[in-house]
């Protein structure tokens, strides 16, 4: 049987169920992935950002219960230093954490005016200044970083933590047609092509639910 079980809202939509489940995968800890309705009306709040808190992911793990994307990469560090979420050296890890803060704590522009949907693709959608700001950001983040340890993933050729932070916003990219840097375009692409990053993609495409009131929108 799993030793642990991950709780999570939609493979479609939701872009801090992705993130924890990529922690947990890379972890290689064995965990069940337990689904919530999409008729569940917490579930719909935080798919439609009408919720300022939310327990999903959740992570529970023996008597071990923790919640939030974020806290779930913390612990499972703790119990699984072998993982890789850090870079060993001192200054590149430091780097990567506040990469992940970054990203747990800001772009609340691009979350709102560029969901994630997996299943969609809007040709030549329109960006607004707001969107646009925290793209420009997200280029020079992954820009910066290939340029000093050399890619292909932010921090040399294993995934870190930060990487899967950005994993849903490099779906975005796809979703809502960004054009972005030769750069970043090809980290995109090797985000995306993560075996991964496939499995969860795979599972979105087959997942059956849909939220009305976000394909609506766009």
């Amino acid at each position: 049987m799993p030793a642990a079980t991950l709780t999570i809202s939609s493979r479609n939509y939701s872009s801090w169920s992705l993130r924890g489940w990529l922690v947990c995968r890379m972890a290689s800890l064995d965990f069940e992935t337990e689904l919530l309705s999409g008729n569940d009306a917490s579930t719909r709040a935080e798919l439609l950002h009408l919720s300022p808190s939310f327990l999903v992911p959740r992570l529970c793990h023996g008597e071990i219960v923790v919640w939030d994307t974020l806290a779930i990469a913390q612990y499972l560090n703790e119990i699984r230093p072998e993982a890789g979420f850090l870079p060993k050296d001192a200054v590149a890890r430091a780097h990567c954490r506040s990469i992940a803060g970054e990203m747990h704590g800001g772009f609340i522009n691009l979350r709102s005016a560029l969901p994630m949907n997996l299943k969609a693709r809007h040709t030549g959608f329109k960006i607004f200044n707001g969107a646009r700001g925290d793209i420009d950001r997200i280029v020079t983040i992954v820009d910066e970083c290939l340029s000093r340890y050399s890619g292909p993933y932010l921090f040399g050729e294993t995934p870190s933590l930060a990487d899967a932070m950005l994993a849903p916003v490099c779906t975005r990219f796809v979703t809502y047609d960004v054009p972005v840097s030769g750069a970043t375009a090809a980290y995109r692409d090797i985000i995306l092509a993560w075996p991964l990053m496939q499995e969860w993609l795979d599972s979105a495409l087959a997942e059956p639910d849909e939220i009305e009131e976000l394909d609506m929108e766009f």
